[in-house]
């Protein structure tokens, strides 16, 4: 295929989520940055794909229109990953991590969408004959840090049919206030997002593992200390899971070996490929897959479509937010703790005009 243009579309979509809007991202977040890219091929087809915008719209989209794009437009490419790999070796010297590889990360899922519509199937068809057609997914709610409002918004997640919930709570009142919302049977976990200490980690982990709490997130900083999570799984007897941050399968592979579940994100980690990459990973460390997937655009399709595809991916993340408007109106919803694959070619992606036209930014 040959690209004949591209073309990048910052978007910010509004939300409300029940919290103050602090606590996750350096700034109060209340919309819901996309960094959206649309490649188009000389014979007339159009591939989505989605580099991680959040807090930093304007960087993503500066590294897509001047460090990536201009080695894309152009091109006949036959194999994204082949191509993802060029991409990563020409882009070395301004950073194997972080901001580049984000922007890598939409281009390579822009060019599987490509390759999939090529073939007139979907992404999942291309990569799997026998994939899934529904999938298990759980509410991913933010952090409230208040007990009634956690147990509100837990209740609320349990009570629509999620049997796996996850908080982002670090304080022991706000997961406590979680895990009597939603008892067992429901598997609870949260993701502290790198904010305990050693210490309070020492501290905290057996009440983690009096709560049976199904995983425990990112507890420390650095979140790539495997040794140091691995230490605490084996030391407390909770799964750790981790990888949400980790880009390319580089990192990965030195996380398999000491986590229960590994998180790659489709557009952090280097797209598709590396994802495809890291599902190898897993599966050959007997490992599973828990993808970071807290998106809305063609990396929310994107993920459902490689989890189909790859077994070993066992839970789709929902954002437990209300966004004002989806870009697709057929974006697949999550319903009583499921959500059905598109029918359509590709990733299954196709944004309504309007909705580019309502929320787009300069």
């Amino acid at each position: 295929m040959h690209i004949e243009s591209a073309e990048v579309i910052a978007l910010e979509i509004p939300f409300t989520d029940g919290s103050s809007g602090t606590g996750l991202m350096p700034n109060r977040w209340t919309k819901v940055q996309i960094a959206l890219l649309k490649l188009q091929t000389s014979d007339g087809l159009t591939g989505w794909g989605e580099g991680f915008a959040y807090a930093h719209l304007n960087t993503t989209v500066s590294a897509l229109n001047e460090l990536v794009l201009p080695l894309v437009i152009g091109q006949t490419i036959e194999s994204p990953a082949a191509f993802n790999l060029q991409l990563q070796q020409k882009l070395h010297l301004h950073g194997r991590y972080g901001i580049t590889q984000f922007a890598m990360s939409a281009v390579d899922i822009a060019l599987w969408d490509l390759m999939a519509k090529q073939a007139g199937k979907s992404l999942a068809a291309l990569l799997n004959s026998d994939h899934r057609r529904q999938l298990p997914c759980y509410a991913s709610l933010v952090r409230y840090g208040n007990p009634d409002t956690v147990a509100h918004y837990t209740a609320d997640a349990a009570a629509r049919g999620y049997q796996t919930i996850k908080l982002h709570e670090i304080s022991l009142d706000n997961i406590r206030a979680g895990r009597e919302a939603a008892p067992l049977p429901v598997r609870l976990t949260t993701d502290v997002n790198c904010n305990w200490t050693p210490e309070q980690a020492q501290s905290l982990m057996p009440h983690m593992r009096d709560m049976a709490l199904f995983w425990v997130e990112e507890p420390l900083f650095p979140p790539d200390n495997e040794k140091q999570l691995a230490q605490l799984q084996t030391e407390y007897g909770v799964s750790i899971a981790s990888g949400e941050n980790a880009c390319t399968s580089v990192e990965f592979a030195r996380l398999a070996e000491h986590i229960d579940y590994l998180q790659p994100s489709v557009i952090k980690v280097g797209g598709i490929s590396e994802f495809l990459k890291v599902c190898d990973l897993a599966e050959a460390a007997n490992k599973k897959i828990m993808p970071h997937s807290p998106y809305f655009g063609p990396g929310y399709q994107a993920t459902l479509q490689l989890m189909a595809a790859r077994p070993v991916c066992e839970l789709f993340e929902h954002l437990f937010i209300d966004l004002e408007n989806f870009l697709d109106p057929a974006c697949p919803q999550c319903a009583d703790g499921s959500v059905a694959m598109p029918g359509t070619d590709g990733l299954g992606f196709e944004p309504d005009p309007k909705m580019l036209q309502r929320y787009r930014i300069n």
